[in-house]
C-alpha cells in the first residue's frame, strides 16, 4: 500500500515501514525515516546492509513489497515520469554514451531533459572536467568517469539528488574538491541523499546519517550527536621507544594500553591527568590525541552486529 504527500513544503522523502525481500534475503526490513528538504542525508552501512536497495526504492527503480513512501510529494512507483526531472541519480554502475566525448555526453543528457546546452558546461566545471570535455568517454580514467557520472546527475538542476558512493574511485584531492561541489549544492537548497564508506566524509558533510545493518536502521541522528552518545574514551598515541607497554599500563587513569605498529596506544576517560603523567615520563612531543569519531560509532554498531 502506498500514499502520496501533496504539500510542496513537506519533506523531500518519507518512508514508513518499507520492506523488500529477494527470496530468502530480507534486504530492507521495516525502514521508516524522513528526509527534510534541503537536508544532506547520509545512508551508511556495510556491504549487503540494504542501502542500495533502499535508494533504488526511493528513486522508483524498485517496488517495495510493503510500506508507504513519498518522494517530493509524489509516489515514485510505478515509474513517475513527472517526478523524474526533479531527481538527479548517480549509481554505482552508471551508463554512458561511451563513443561520445564527455561534453557531447552531457549535451545529450541536457537535450533529454530539455535543458540548455550551457548546462553541459556548467556540469563539467562543477566536477572539474572542463579540460577533459573533448575526450571520449571510453578514454577517461575510472575516476574521471565517476566525476562524469556525478555531472550527469547534476546537469538538469534537480531538486533531489541521489549519490551512491560518489567518491569511491576518486583520489584524495578530487574527493575533497567534490566535497565543495556538494556543499555548494546544499547551500543552493538541493536535497542530497547519498551512501558512502568514507566515514570522515559523512561526518564532515551530513546533517544526519542513518546506519543500516541487515536491512534495518540501527542508528539515526546527526554525526555529532551519534558521536556524543558513543564512547567517551580518548586514545593517546605515544611513539614507540618513548614509553614501554608496562609503564603505560601503570599510569593511573589508563584503562587499557596496547602496542600497534610504531605506537603505544593508551585508552582513558581521564585524558588530562594521563597526558600530564606521559609528559613527566617521556614528554609530549609526537603524542597524538584521538577522541571518538563517527567511524568509532559505526564500527561499534556494525562489529556488534557481526559478532
Amino acid at each position: 500500500m502506498t500514499r502520496t504527500t501533496t504539500s510542496q513544503d513537506g519533506p523531500a522523502v518519507v518512508l514508513d515501514g518499507v520492506h523488500k525481500r529477494y527470496g530468502s534475503i530480507q534486504a530492507v526490513d521495516g525502514v521508516s525515516l524522513t528526509v527534510a528538504r534541503g537536508e544532506f542525508f547520509g545512508l551508511l552501512g556495510p556491504n549487503g546492509a540494504g542501502k542500495t536497495t533502499l535508494i533504488e526504492i526511493m528513486e522508483g527503480q524498485r517496488q517495495a513489497d510493503s510500506g508507504s513512501l513519498s518522494v517530493l510529494g509524489h509516489q515514485p512507483w510505478p515509474r513517475n515520469v513527472a517526478l523524474l526531472p526533479k531527481l538527479g541519480v548517480q549509481t554505482q554502475a552508471s551508463a554512458f554514451f561511451v563513443r561520445l566525448t564527455a561534453r557531447e555526453h552531457l549535451r545529450t543528457m541536457a537535450a533529454l531533459y530539455r535543458t540548455d546546452r550551457e548546462a553541459a558546461e556548467r556540469a563539467l566545471a562543477s566536477v572539474g572536467l572542463t579540460e577533459q570535455g573533448d575526450i571520449r568517454v571510453d578514454d577517461l580514467s575510472g575516476g574521471q568517469r565517476q566525476r562524469l557520472a556525478i555531472a550527469s546527475a547534476l546537469g538538469h538542476d534537480p531538486e533531489l539528488i541521489f549519490l551512491d558512493e560518489p567518491t569511491a574511485a576518486l583520489d584524495p584531492q578530487a574527493r575533497r574538491a567534490l566535497w565543495e561541489v556538494l556543499r555548494d549544492l546544499k547551500k543552493a537548497g538541493r536535497t542530497i541523499v547519498y551512501t558512502t564508506h568514507h566515514l570522515d566524509e559523512a561526518e564532515a558533510l551530513c546533517d544526519r546519517v542513518a546506519i543500516m545493518i541487515h536491512g534495518r536502521i540501527a542508528a539515526l541522528d546527526s554525526p555529532s550527536r551519534l558521536v556524543a552518545a558513543g564512547s567517551p574514551t580518548t586514545r593517546l598515541l605515544v611513539p614507540s621507544g618513548r614509553l614501554t607497554l608496562a609503564a603505560a599500563q601503570a599510569i593511573p587513569g589508563v584503562d587499557r594500553a596496547t602496542e600497534e605498529a610504531d605506537s603505544i596506544i593508551l585508552e582513558t576517560l581521564q585524558s588530562g591527568p594521563v597526558l600530564a603523567a606521559i609528559d613527566q615520563i617521556a614528554g609530549l612531543q609526537g603524542v597524538q590525541t584521538r577522541t571518538a569519531s563517527l567511524e568509532d560509532v559505526y564500527l561499534e554498531l556494525t562489529g556488534a552486529s557481526q559478532s
